[in-house]
């Protein structure tokens, strides 16, 4: 479903990620894991041609269901970001504009993938809102983004990004500015758009146990490069990766019992 093929990607003459190759099948989940500077968020943006302040791959290629991604033109862009590729961030009330309302930027964000009325793109957001255990999503299509939890903030990303049920989902921390009852919560949700949706989802994480519990396969990046990858039980349990070791070694016990 999606190729990235030994890709560089600079900002000016320095790359900020180096010979990346990733192949991901329709329904997989893949966590990007590594500290920060690495490089993962860099990758995911550049999936969905979204690079900032004149970033731009200078090697490789991007391959979604065999075709390029790289030679997009903004309306082709428009029409793939929401319906195929949609992306939610680590905080996605900061993503929203302060000054309107939840429910004018979901129906401006709906009605520019689809020709329906105002009244009807409300009623579809509500619909999206409530199908992630949102409470009373009228109400919450009346709040300010300010005005909602972490968590229902997120949601509200979550249901933004799978209103249109895209092949893939990538997902920038999504969990790392929630408590941890609110992580799980977070997390599961996800995995079940993959059961229901048969939706692809790379995830860029610090946290290995989210990668442990939800991935299939797992990247490990550092300085720009892989540094290890491998399936689930390949990366937690067989590597030999001094670097993987460490990260694994690092994730917190509770009670002497280890969870990674």
């Amino acid at each position: 479903m999606l190729d990235i093929n030994d890709v560089t990607i600079s900002y000016g003459k320095t790359p900020t990620v180096k010979d990346f190759s990733l192949h991901m099948d329709e329904g997989q989940i893949i966590s990007l894991v590594g500290e920060s500077g690495s490089g993962k968020t860099t990758v995911i943006r550049a999936v969905l041609g979204l690079l900032p302040g004149g970033g731009k791959v200078t090697e490789g290629d991007i391959l979604y269901q065999g075709k390029t991604l790289l030679n997009l033109t903004k309306d082709q862009w428009r029409k793939m970001r929401g319906s195929e590729i949609s992306m939610i961030f680590q905080d996605s009330g900061a993503m929203m504009n302060p000054t309107k309302k939840v429910g004018a930027a979901f129906v401006e964000y709906i009605r520019t993938h689809e020709n329906i009325s105002k009244a009807e793109a409300w009623k579809k957001g509500v619909d999206m809102l409530e199908r992630m255990r949102l409470p009373s999503g009228d109400n919450i299509m009346r709040s300010y983004p300010f005005q909602l939890s972490g968590g229902m903030r997120q949601r509200v990303g979550i249901a933004m990004g799978m209103t249109y049920q895209p092949k893939i989902l990538l997902a920038d921390e999504p969990t790392s500015a929630l408590d941890v009852t609110t992580q799980a919560q977070i997390v599961r949700q996800m995995m079940e758009l993959r059961d229901e949706y048969g939706t692809s989802i790379i995830i860029v994480t610090h946290n290995l146990g989210v990668a442990a519990y939800m991935s299939d396969y797992i990247v490990v990046m550092k300085n720009g490069f892989i540094e290890d990858k491998g399936d689930r039980d390949h990366m937690l349990h067989h590597t030999d990766n001094p670097y993987t070791q460490k990260l694994l070694a690092a994730v917190p016990s509770l009670g002497g019992a280890r969870y990674v």
